[in-house]
């Protein structure tokens, strides 16, 4: 089993990274640990150095490439700060160790944006910018994409339509967390782009637990082949550990959760979401 999309080299498991690891490990469970800017994507790959089964991706987060979107979560970051794509730089990342499988997480997030709208104009304009050097970086050292999309569904369909009309995106994308319709996630698999769950799809309805939430019946409905599974982790953890620090190994319950909507065996969405993560990451 694969963890697709964790941050185990964020601050937020301080001392207890390597326990963590190792709790993954035994679990039979590997990760992809996932940058966020230039100084988290280093610390990915010191972390992916250093661990079997652990790989990184290298990116720039769409959040800190505006003032007014930029994280104050110093869990999160160890140098906060607002940061432009550079390609060298990222680059550089990539040829400096074999363990970066991605270009991500990069993307698009609209879900706090200014009132004004010359304001809300300009945190698109900057988000899409950074982007479109992040595919474009991706095409040329041909590695796929990890997508971060929020409320921002119709501008990235048009943007990897784009990309794809340009000869771009060879070796594809994976819309990490995804938690967006039925049709919309169709929308990205006819473009041949993947989307990826996390334990909110364990998060049911605390009045109605019995009832099935849109995202549930979403996965219902979607082709298992065109599914990874991730924990999102220190993020998210899934039912029944919602509310704590989430930790790799807990994409178990992710994979039990999609096993049950869908009436197989978890071991068979092992299968099918692990050749899958191999096949999309060069593992």
């Amino acid at each position: 089993m694969i963890d697709t999309h964790c941050h185990v080299h964020f601050t937020d498991y301080g001392e207890n990274r390597a326990d963590v690891i190792g709790r993954t490990q035994k679990k039979g469970v590997e990760m992809i640990t996932i940058g966020t800017q230039t100084s988290t994507s280093l610390e990915a790959i010191q972390t992916a150095e250093q661990y079997e089964g652990v790989w990184c991706t290298v990116g720039l987060h769409p959040s800190h490439t505006h003032p007014y979107t930029l994280h104050a979560d110093q869990n999160e970051v160890t140098d906060t700060h607002v940061e432009l794509f550079d390609k060298d730089d990222y680059r550089k990342l990539v040829e400096r160790s074999n363990k970066v499988v991605a270009i991500g997480e990069v993307g698009l997030d609209y879900y706090r944006l200014p009132t004004e709208a010359e304001d809300v104009a300009d945190v698109k304009l900057k988000q899409k910018t950074e982007l479109w050097k992040a595919i474009e970086l991706a095409t040329e050292v041909n590695l796929p994409l990890v997508l971060h999309v929020r409320d921002a569904h119709t501008d990235m369909v048009s943007i990897i339509e784009a990309a794809q009309t340009r000869g771009m995106m060879s070796r594809g994308a994976v819309i990490h967390c995804f938690t967006g319709t039925t049709e919309e996630a169709r929308v990205y698999h006819r473009l041949g782009i993947l989307t990826s769950f996390t334990g909110i799809i364990t998060f049911g309805d605390k009045k109605h637990p019995e009832k099935l939430t849109p995202l549930m019946k979403t996965v219902q409905d979607l082709p298992l082949e065109m599914m990874m599974i991730e924990t999102d982790a220190p993020y998210l953890a899934p039912e029944p550990h919602r509310g704590k620090q989430n930790e790799p190994w807990m994409v178990q319950y992710v994979a039990e959760k999609i096993a049950a909507l869908k009436g197989i065996t978890t071991e068979e969405v092992d299968r099918v979401t692990t050749k899958t993560a191999q096949h999309f990451f060069g593992l």
